[in-house]
This record gives structure tokens, C-alpha cells and sequence, in this order.
């Protein structure tokens, strides 16, 4: 096996045995006992037949293969049932395979199901010990780290109740923090982060982007943006079988189409096609050059280039109406090819319709490369007492609003879709990935994914928080 390679899965399949009838159970147990006592093997095979009547075998995983290399963080998607928990497990080894081989190179942690591994009657301070007996520590390593794992668990003086007392998150919280603290090669989290307040999350996410840059995660989530975020690789299963290995952002765009055909129906406009094709296909001569209607020429300016609405772009949906345009707007309503970062705009969506919309719901996501959205909206509140029809063979425009805020310099999209109901029971008409690309050419922005224009900074001794607020507000006025 190369030295490079942490996982690697090779054919594997798992299969369980299912009962129709509780009952089946113990007649499989009793023809499998007279199959062994009988004194002909004519009878041995009767009853071997019977024994094997009363239970069928259900596949988790068929014939599932990948690698997983040193240094990789590799997401799993999918949806409940689609194997995903049994793969994580059996490359544990606390499951073994039907078929196949799992091999593994390096001392693995792993968080598969909250308390796995703890006993309910002991205490938080004995689980530590026993949890971090079973990752391979010492009595001795436990106790030089014990501070350290309290301090990141949090849960004060519950570290000395049973833990058959915690809450699910508090199960979590010191589940984690043994696992942060044994030194493992390969890191697997299954759903882990979906449990426990925003505070804790956040001191999770610091610890898997710091156990990133030197080990190996294989991460389990329902959050596509926690995939693309995260991962550099992404994997999907559906029905025990590998439907996708790819980029994070593609095998997420293919899942989320999955899982709109499986709730409405299989759409008449899924096509994909790579990033690199669409911004080819978007680039387009400007309409108009914003950037003469201002004189701040600072270097620090946020420029961001538009480029043409694709009509081309990867999409799916159920059909009956299509976005046919996707555009930025100024004040005076004409169109932009370029914006700076902090002016008003107007994002203009068309939708042709080949039926009757009753209730057509109009939005859009600001997407990094990274497929994270940054921001979006849609009609739908604005308009759910009082629906604007569309009828067939019409087109319908929803214009959204909004102070542009200040981009880090990249790459960036707009993904833009057209619903008939409403916001929690709708059918996905016509869903269009990276419909309209553009580029932040420069950017004043210090920290964070994006910058929000200030109406007001100001610095100055502090006398009364009351007192300055007002001030502030009455200079705005």
C-alpha cells in the first residue's frame, strides 16, 4: 500500500439480514439447529433451505471503492439510508464487510454516534479516561491532557455526574474534545457538528481547520455548504452505491438536483457543465463602464467585473418556466458591467413561462468559488398574501434591491431559481447554477467573507453610549 494513502476501500459491500416476521427469527434459529442435528444430508439440506427462507439479506453498501490520501479532507453526502454511517463504521472497524477489503494506515479517532464509547453510569471524568484508553492513550497521556480536554468540552461541574445525566450536546461536547486531544493520523466525524450551541461549533470548526493542514478527515454532513467549505474532495452515496466522486462543489450541485427529482419528479432541464465553460461562455463586451461615475481611484476601490447572463449555465427543474436573463441594474434602471462595492443595485431576474404560475416564488444566492452563499433572497414573503400570477407563455421579473456589499477579491456567482408555491411545499421549476459570473478585481475588505458598507465610523472619547448613538443618528439625519 503507498505511504501517501490513509483509506482505501476496495470493493466493499455490507449485508444485513432483514425478518418480514419477528417470528422468523427463531424458526431461522430452529431450521438452522435441525440442519446441523440431522443424521442425513438429505435432511441437513431441507432444513438449511428453510433456515434461509426466513430472512432476506439487505445491502447497505455494494461494491463501494476509494482512496483517501494523506492530508485530504474527503466530505460524504448523501441522504439517511444511503450508507453513509455504515462506511465510517466499518472503516473503524467496529463493522465488518460482507466482501471487500478496508485498509487504513494510521491510529484513527472517530465520532460516530453521540457517548459512542462511554458508559452511561460513569462519570465525565471516568469516560475520559476509559474513551481515551480506547483511542490509545496512556493513563499517563490522559492525565497530562485531562485539563485541556475539560477546558474544551465546557461543561463545568458535570465533568463529575454520570453521564447517563447529559444532554445531547453535552454527550458531544466532551465526545469531541477526547477525540481533539488523542493525536490521530485520520479524523472521522459523522454529523458530529449538528449538535451544540453556535459557540462550541465555532471552537470545532477552529480545531478541524487546524487538525487540516497536517491530517486526514473523512467528514460525514447534510450541509452542502459544510462540504464545499471544508472539503477538498466529496464523495456521495445513494442506496449504498457511489453515485459521485469529485470536486466538493459539483458532487454538492448533483446531490442537490438528486434530491429535488426525488421529491418532484425527474426535471426536463438538468444539464452540468464545468465552471470553466460557463465563465468562458459569460464573458461578453460591456454594456456600460460604471467605474467612470467615480473619482475614488485608491487602489483599494472594490471593483468587481459583471460578466454576461449565460443562458447555457448547469441547471435542473422540474420544467414549465425558464430564467431567460439574470442582470445587474443601476438607479436610472441601466444595465451594468461593473460595480464597486457598497453602491445601490438592482438584481433583475426574467422567467418565461410555458404554464400557468399561481404562485410563482423568484430568488437567488451570492456564491464564493468555493459554492458557500454568501447572501440571497427571494419573493416569497413579500408577496405571499397577495401572489402575482404569471400566465402561460408570459414572462414575470423580480427585481431585488440592495447596497452591494464590499467582495474580497475572487471569483463569485449568482444562482438564480423559479419555484410554484410556496416556501416550506414548492416544486423547483427551473434552478440555474452560476447564471451570471463576476470578479472582485480589488477590495478593501480585512476579515471575513464579506464586507459590509458603514453608514458611519467614528472614534472618539467615550463619554455616554446613549449619547453618542444619538449623535451619530442625528448626523445622519
Amino acid at each position: 500500500m503507498s505511504s501517501e494513502i490513509a483509506i482505501r476501500v476496495s470493493g466493499v459491500s455490507k449485508g444485513f439480514q432483514a425478518y418480514n416476521r419477528p417470528q422468523d427469527r427463531l424458526l431461522q434459529s430452529l431450521y438452522g439447529l435441525a440442519a446441523r442435528l440431522a443424521p442425513l444430508p438429505v435432511l441437513r439440506d431441507k432444513f438449511a433451505r428453510k433456515a434461509q427462507s426466513c430472512s432476506r439479506t439487505f445491502w447497505a453498501l455494494r461494491d463501494v471503492s476509494f482512496e483517501v490520501r494523506r492530508g485530504e479532507t474527503v466530505g460524504v453526502i448523501g441522504r439517511n439510508g444511503s450508507g453513509k454511517s455504515t462506511i465510517l463504521q466499518m472503516i473503524c472497524g467496529t463493522l465488518g464487510a460482507t466482501t471487500g477489503e478496508i485498509e487504513t494506515h494510521g491510529r484513527i479517532a472517530a465520532l460516530l454516534e453521540l457517548g459512542s464509547g462511554f458508559n452511561p453510569e460513569f462519570t465525565g471524568r471516568e469516560n475520559i479516561y476509559l474513551n481515551g484508553q480506547l483511542h490509545g492513550l496512556t493513563r499517563e497521556q490522559i492525565r497530562e491532557r485531562f485539563d485541556d480536554i475539560i477546558g474544551f468540552a465546557d461543561i463545568g461541574d458535570f465533568i463529575e455526574q454520570p453521564v447517563k445525566t447529559y444532554s445531547s450536546g453535552m454527550f458531544v461536547r466532551l465526545a469531541f474534545a477526547v477525540i481533539a486531544h488523542v493525536d490521530a493520523d485520520i479524523l472521522v466525524v459523522d454529523e458530529a457538528l449538528a449538535v451544540g450551541d453556535a459557540f462550541f461549533t465555532q471552537r470545532c470548526m477552529r480545531f478541524l481547520r487546524e487538525f487540516m493542514k497536517t491530517g486526514t478527515v473523512l467528514f460525514v454532513s447534510h450541509d452542502t455548504n459544510a462540504i464545499r467549505n471544508l472539503c477538498t474532495r466529496a464523495i456521495w452515496l445513494e442506496r449504498g452505491q457511489m453515485q459521485q466522486e469529485g470536486e466538493p462543489k459539483d458532487v454538492c450541485n448533483l446531490y442537490l438536483e438528486a434530491f429535488y427529482e426525488a421529491q418532484q419528479g425527474k426535471g426536463t432541464t438538468t444539464r452540468m457543465k464545468s465552471r470553466a465553460d460557463v465563465v468562458a461562455a459569460a464573458a461578453r463586451k460591456p454594456e456600460k463602464d460604471q467605474r467612470l461615475a467615480f473619482i475614488n481611484n485608491t487602489t483599494l476601490r472594490n471593483d468587481i467585473r459583471l460578466f454576461k447572463f449565460n443562458p447555457d449555465a448547469a441547471a435542473f427543474g422540474k420544467g414549465g418556466a425558464h430564467i431567460t436573463g439574470v442582470e445587474f441594474f443601476d438607479e436610472s434602471g441601466s444595465p451594468l458591467s461593473w460595480i464597486v462595492g457598497g453602491e445601490l443595485v438592482t438584481l433583475c431576474i426574467s422567467v418565461h413561462s410555458e404554464i400557468l404560475l399561481a404562485s410563482p416564488i423568484i430568488g437567488f444566492h451570492i456564491k464564493d468559488k468555493l459554492g458557500q452563499t454568501l447572501f440571497g433572497d427571494n419573493t416569497f414573503l413579500s408577496f405571499c398574501d397577495s401572489p402575482v400570477a404569471c400566465e402561460a407563455g408570459s414572462t414575470i421579473s423580480a427585481y431585488f434591491t440592495f447596497l452591494m456589499p464590499v467582495l474580497p477579491g475572487g471569483d463569485y456567482s449568482v444562482n438564480a431559481a423559479v419555484a410554484e408555491g410556496t416556501q416550506e411545499n414548492h416544486v423547483q421549476l427551473h434552478w440555474m447554477h452560476d447564471a451570471l459570473i463576476f470578479k472582485s478585481e480589488a477590495s478593501s475588505v480585512s476579515t471575513g467573507l464579506v464586507g459590509i458598507p458603514m453608514l458611519n465610523i467614528d472614534l472618539k472619547p467615550t463619554t455616554s453610549q446613549k449619547e453618542v448613538a444619538a449623535e451619530i443618528w442625528t448626523d445622519r439625519i
